[in-house]
């Protein structure tokens, strides 16, 4: 028995939910998106992600088990009265949900936001931490 997949009704099938997902639940998908890069250690995670013009305030940041959320909001200061020919700098809220293999210790994360770039140091937790283990000659 040959099972053949067609990839065009995948994609026709995949658009639809992604309209039935929009129209249920306006917060789908994000309007804003940010890109990050995840760096594993034995002991951490590093999480680098680019947030331009971002206050410390604005950031919201979640750890339960292994996911790290980052959410938050960006102002475009922009003049309600003004006329503009072009207005291009987003505004709006944003959020980014990124699983980790394992799971981590949210007690000790550092965070460090410098020049736009949003730094996260997420330690895993003792149980994921590889170990050595000693071999007894008897």
């Amino acid at each position: 028995m040959t099972l053949y997949i067609n990839p065009v009704r995948r994609t026709s099938r995949r658009r639809t939910l992604d309209e039935i997902m929009r129209d249920y639940d306006q917060d789908y998908s994000a309007e804003l998106t940010f890109p990050i890069d995840v760096k594993a250690d034995s002991d951490s995670f590093t999480i680098s992600a680019l947030l331009p013009g971002i206050h410390p305030e604005d950031l919201d940041i979640q750890i339960v088990n292994e996911i790290v959320t980052i959410a938050g909001e960006l102002h475009a200061d922009r003049d309600e009265d003004g006329s503009y020919l072009l207005a291009e700098r987003p505004s709006g809220k944003f959020h980014r949900v990124i699983s980790l293999p394992t799971p981590l210790n949210a007690n000790d994360v550092e965070a460090n936001l410098e020049n736009g770039v949003l730094t996260l140091v997420v330690p895993k937790a003792e149980e994921a931490k590889p170990r050595t283990i000693k071999i007894k000659q008897i």
